[in-house]
């Protein structure tokens, strides 16, 4: 039978840590609100799920990852949410991937039996058959979204009592669901808002009934009874039986699980997290266009209670280098090639306008991303603001055009050749660059502060003079190779002239002796050789002077103007920038050592929130975060191959040519 084309329960590699009542965020019995690192992530490449460990889906924007939320608990316990699971129970017995999926599985253990609940966002065959697609410009594949949560329970032992409540509040918490039943019994019904072109369709062997805007079930579950529930937002079908759920299920385990087949995994311990992190930069990517959203959430708290709250539902350009370097090298082309291209549409669109590529876009191209605050959510565990849109896509950031063109060259040395669509786009990027490296800007972190003689947005900038020069030399034209390349050693010369202190070791910008983690980046796009003194002294500097119990830090707040107030935990991605940086300068076992805690941080799931806080563990910030994935895939891949050359050769060498 298809039940049985997957297991139908297991413990858990891990159980979750915390209920959804049993623990507060900060810490203290109470409160409502998991911690970040407990919720579950779904995906079908068009939105996303979070799902609590009550079983609650928190979180959920329709119909794209940046649309407004419809259960949005996660920010508001009265913002919406839909649960189905046992009664009386919160806080379960596991949670778990089924291996290779992204088919959440929940384990029950009441006080009369046991109950598996599995959640997934569907995935099925490519719709577009009779029309073309109004949203995809990518090449289309066999697959494509439902547009359907579904959500299975079965009773594996004993009996159980099962509620179902879905209560929608569209628009970030703002307009209440009205509910009306659709088809001749109570097994079909439609919510929707005035004003909301939005409409949801809930179908269910359960019998529904409506109190206000929630829409209710309940049955008893005997051993090897089973029951589901389908929310749809589309014209695509819904299963209209459990069989057909169980087929959906089925077919969407093995779509994951097909894909992952598709990637170049080292025989490593560590392989679960590099495959679960590839599953999740799948599942942040937006299939009709080919981008990749920074994180599924906005306004998760960088520290709880204060005002470092953003919405990261948006694509970033600096991400395009780290994103090309982790698809290629794990082997996952397409996905590469699709957010290659996607980039590439945003830099001809700004040629074509006579402007400059910003540093942010929406993920279907939008150029306008402006920020408010939404006042009458109370935010995560009372953080506020709670902000969607976000300003910085104004900002002047000089590491854009390094971005671009690092991408441009990874995307021609997987292919060997410059598609001459491209040579254009690099002039353009190289002459923005070489027109204002000498200006000061905002940095790679967006600091809301003055701007500032950033050391890492000139090494951006002599990223894109050399790589440029590099990609000339491609078309063989020498005369652009030349040019290029006498800039870039002008910047270089630059840099190393005013952006180091008397220790030796280069700084955050030209008028402090700060320290900041972006400069583990120099050895990773070949500034310097890795065996430098200079390189050498940063990399221990920061490893030394900005942690917190061994994790990386960005900057020191009370050292930066960085315009907020307030504290933040260390970042994620910088102590995996640490890991690889240790393994290009020699030092293995220490990177071994921190990489090693890296991964012993990670969320019962292997999910990664923006930030750890170094005293307690505790992730912050949005959640999941496509770079810290990016940054782990990277680090881990760097102790591998330093492992296996030590193996070979007696000692390390650098990882990437």
């Amino acid at each position: 039978m298809l039940r049985e084309a997957l297991p139908i329960a297991g413990a858990p590699a891990r159980a979750s840590s915390l209920g959804a009542v049993s623990a507060r965020a900060d810490g203290h019995p109470g409160s409502p609100f998991p911690q970040i690192a407990d919720y579950g992530f779904l995906s079908d490449c068009e939105t996303c799920a979070l799902i609590a460990p009550s079983g609650n889906v928190e979180w959920m924007c329709l119909p794209r990852f940046d649309s407004p939320s419809v259960f949005g608990a996660m920010l508001d316990r009265d913002a919406g949410g839909f649960r189905v699971g046992p009664a009386g129970v919160t806080v379960p017995g596991g949670v778990r991937y089924v291996p290779g999926t992204m088919v959440l599985e929940t384990s029950w253990e009441t006080r009369t039996g046991w109950v598996v609940v599995r959640d997934v966002l569907c995935v099925g065959p490519w719709y577009h058959k009779e029309e073309r697609s109004r949203t995809h410009r990518r090449s289309p594949t066999n697959y494509d979204a439902d547009h359907v949560l579904l959500r299975t329970v079965r009773c594996v032992q004993g009996w159980a009592e099962i509620h179902l409540d879905c209560e929608p509040v569209f628009d970030y918490g703002g307009l209440a669901a009205e509910w009306s039943y659709t088809g001749p019994g109570y097994n079909e019904a439609r919510a929707g808002s005035e004003g909301m072109q939005l409409e949801l369709r809930l179908v269910t062997d359960l019998n529904l009934g409506f109190e206000g805007p929630r829409a209710r079930a309940r049955t008893i579950l005997r051993e090897g009874e089973v029951a589901f529930a389908a929310l749809g937002w589309s014209e695509h079908p819904l299963p209209s039986t459990y069989n057909e759920a169980n087929e959906r299920v089925v077919r969407t385990a093995h779509y994951w699980q097909e894909w992952l087949k598709q990637g170049n995994f080292p025989d490593h311990p560590w392989r679960p997290h590099l495959q679960r992190s590839a599953l999740t930069l799948k599942g942040l990517s937006y299939a009709p266009t080919g981008a990749m959203v920074a994180a599924a959430t906005t306004s998760l708290p960088e520290t709880l209670g204060g005002e470092r709250n953003w919405d990261y539902r948006y694509t970033w350009i600096r991400d395009s280098t780290f994103m090309l370097w982790a698809l290629y090298t794990l082997g996952f082309d397409w996905e590469a090639n699709d957010f290659f291209y996607f980039v590439a549409d945003l830099a001809e669109a700004a040629e074509a306008e006579d402007g400059e590529l910003q540093i942010m876009y929406g993920i279907g191209g939008e150029s306008r991303l402006d920020e408010q605050e939404l006042d009458h959510l109370s935010g995560y565990a009372g953080s506020q603001p709670v902000r969607i849109g976000n300003g910085a896509y104004r900002q002047r950031q000089h590491d854009v055009w390094g971005a671009v063109l690092d991408s441009i060259y990874l995307h021609t040395r997987s292919r060997d050749q410059l598609p001459d669509r491209l040579w254009p786009i690099i002039k353009r990027q190289v002459a923005g660059a070489l027109a204002h490296w000498r200006e000061p800007d905002r940095g790679i972190w967006e600091v809301r502060g003055e701007p500032k003689h950033f050391t890492s947005s000139k090494l951006m900038c002599w990223v894109a003079a050399d790589r440029g020069a590099r990609l000339a030399l491609v078309r063989e034209d020498h005369e652009w190779a030349e040019r290029w390349q006498a800039a870039a050693q002008e910047i270089h010369a630059d840099i190393c002239e005013r952006g180091i202190d008397e220790r030796g070791v280069f700084t955050q910008h030209y008028d402090t002796s700060a320290l900041d983690a972006s400069l583990l980046l120099m050895p990773l796009v070949r500034f310097l050789p890795a065996e430098d003194p200079r390189i050498v002294a940063t990399v221990l500097a920061i490893a030394d002077d900005l942690t917190e119990n061994g994790l990386v830090l960005r900057y020191r707040v009370e050292q930066t103007d960085d315009g907020l107030s307030g504290e933040e935990g260390s970042f994620t991605i910088c102590s995996f920038w640490l890991v690889s940086a240790l393994c290009e300068i020699g030092e293995l076992e220490r990177a071994r050592t921190l990489c090693e805690k890296l991964i012993s941080h990670a969320s019962s799931l292997a999910l990664y929130a923006e930030e750890i806080e170094p005293r307690t563990g505790r992730h912050l910030g949005n959640f999941p975060q496509a770079f810290t994935h990016l940054a782990l895939i990277n680090a881990v891949m760097h102790v591998i191959r330093a492992e296996l050359s030590e193996q070979e050769q007696g000692s390390a060498i650098p990882f990437r040519q």
